[in-house]
């Protein structure tokens, strides 16, 4: 066996430990009795600490020397033993026993936080927070010096490799200069819209869940190879082939879960176009979190807001729910879904304000790795950053500080990537319709196949074949430019170009 074919074998392995952890972390979520959390979370712990060592086995690191010196006329094979050596130089910084550590406190954190969401209660929730946040900077601190970054870069370069905060200051500087004034000019636009009639209610879960379904189906999901469930915060997960989706229903608005249900959709065709060939090895996996929330702000923003795909979807939810009237119209259901409003909740945001949202969780994170916030601090901080950014304070914290199960779940870089994700979704889309100029006529008869068929050659089969910067200009043109997302919000919610 060479080198390089006993490295594919050992990452095999190491896929399928992480499937089984994908599937116990998704039941953890969706299925699982609260008593058996105990156990399940020594179970991940376990699981967690093998994969750990699979992948810091010393002999793991002299196959990739061994692999990369044979060299390879195949740029797969090249872009594998590349992201083989970024993952085990990753991995390497930080001990087994630190490993462990996280999986059992990031585990019982989140059933805290379940708890203290609904009670409001953030003084419940501090001290696992606590733990949580100190093993947090340990990790930061060890990948840190491994790779040569600050505590956080590093945090975040788990979930955005090559990803540097100074990077983002400015982009993220940049919109918070244009946002504010953009908001109130597109909440002025919306004023001098006609009023909608509400959509009258109520909207039984089951028939929320078939309709979701049945649009997840004209999107292009395969069910074959996942599923739809609930779960206290909506999320896509499972494992390779297997890609399961979550939502939450409200008996009272259908139109919340059901774009949520579309936005996980986006990131499931995402998983399941990914190249087989390349399942179980790390230039299989997808590119970094914020190519993966492009994915779900492409399908749930550019296209299932769009007019087309209203068109075409108006008449089958009027259909499923019994509606009629002139809440049902398609221009009606266009300015319901792109409603602009300032709220509390980050999930129920419209794209206008959403990236406030994650700005404010980018500052207090950073400002939480580094030390200058106290984590007993993170209401005050959080209410007068809603404040200072959004123009509301809430009015307590299960809304406010609460609302994420991201900081709980040892989450720490993840934010960013939601933001940057929907700058990459509006240069990603501008440049499908100038390739494809039938893709939104299509969407408008239902047929999501020109767009799908242009992610998967573009983005999807592509998993980490290229970086971040390498496959965005190859897909577009250029590097990442905030100048698409802006003409975006400026054409949808000015009504200009």
């Amino acid at each position: 066996m060479s080198a390089y074919s006993d490295l594919s074998a050992r990452f095999s392995r190491i896929a399928a430990l992480s499937n089984a952890i994908g599937i116990l972390h998704w039941d953890y979520a969706a299925m699982m009795p609260k008593g058996a959390a105990g156990a399940r979370s020594d179970s991940m712990a376990l699981l967690s600490v093998l994969r750990h060592d699979m992948t810091t086995d010393p002999a793991l690191g002299e196959l990739i020397d061994e692999a990369d010196a044979a060299g390879s006329s195949n740029d797969w094979e090249r872009a594998n033993l590349r992201e083989a050596r970024r993952l085990y130089t990753v991995e390497t910084a930080v001990p087994a026993d630190l490993v462990a550590a996280s999986s059992r406190a990031t585990s019982a954190c989140e059933m805290t936080w379940r708890q203290a969401r609904a009670d409001s209660d953030f003084a419940g929730l501090l001290p696992s927070l606590s733990e949580v946040l100190a093993l947090q900077r340990e990790i930061g601190q060890a990948k840190g010096e491994k790779l040569g970054l600050s505590v956080y870069d590093a945090l975040l370069n788990d979930y955005e490799p090559g990803g540097r905060s100074d990077k983002i200051d400015a982009l993220f500087g940049d919109l918070a200069d244009f946002l504010p004034g953009f908001t109130e000019d597109a909440l002025a636009f919306q004023a001098r819209r006609p009023t909608d009639p509400p959509l009258e209610g109520p909207f039984p879960v089951e028939t929320q869940r078939a309709l979701g379904q049945r649009l997840m189906a004209a999107l292009g999901y395969d069910f074959e190879r996942g599923r739809l469930d609930v779960s206290t915060h909506p999320f896509c997960g499972g494992a390779d082939n297997d890609v399961r989706i979550t939502t939450r229903y409200d008996e009272a608005d259908f139109t919340s879960a059901l774009m949520g249900v579309l936005h996980e959709t986006g990131h499931a065709l995402y998983e399941q176009g990914r190249p087989q060939a390349y399942l179980g090895q790390p230039v299989g996996s997808a590119r970094g979190m914020s190519v993966h929330e492009s994915q779900s702000l492409l399908i749930e923003m550019q296209a299932c807001r769009s007019r087309e795909f209203l068109a075409f979807s108006g008449p089958i939810m009027r259909d499923a729910f019994g509606g009629s009237g002139p809440a049902w119209e398609t221009d009606a259901l266009w300015r319901r879904y792109t409603r602009v409003s300032r709220g509390f909740i980050r999930v129920d945001a419209d794209e206008v304000t959403y990236p406030s949202h994650v700005i404010l969780r980018y500052r207090l994170e950073r400002a939480m790795i580094s030390g200058d916030l106290p984590l007993s601090e993170l209401p005050s901080a959080w209410n007068e950053g809603m404040r200072a950014l959004l123009g509301v304070t809430p009015p307590n914290d299960r809304v406010g500080c609460l609302q994420d199960i991201h900081w709980p779940s040892g989450g720490w870089g993840y934010f960013p990537t939601y933001t940057l994700g929907a700058m990459t979704a509006a240069q990603l889309f501008d440049a499908a319709k100038r390739a494809d100029p039938d893709i939104l006529p299509a969407i408008g008869r239902g047929d999501f196949a020109p767009l799908v068929t242009w992610l998967r050659a573009n983005v999807h089969g592509h998993g980490s074949l290229y970086e971040t910067d390498e496959l965005l200009t190859r897909a577009t043109g250029s590097t990442l430019d905030a100048k698409h997302f802006k003409a975006h919000l400026k054409r949808r919610y000015l009504g200009e170009g």
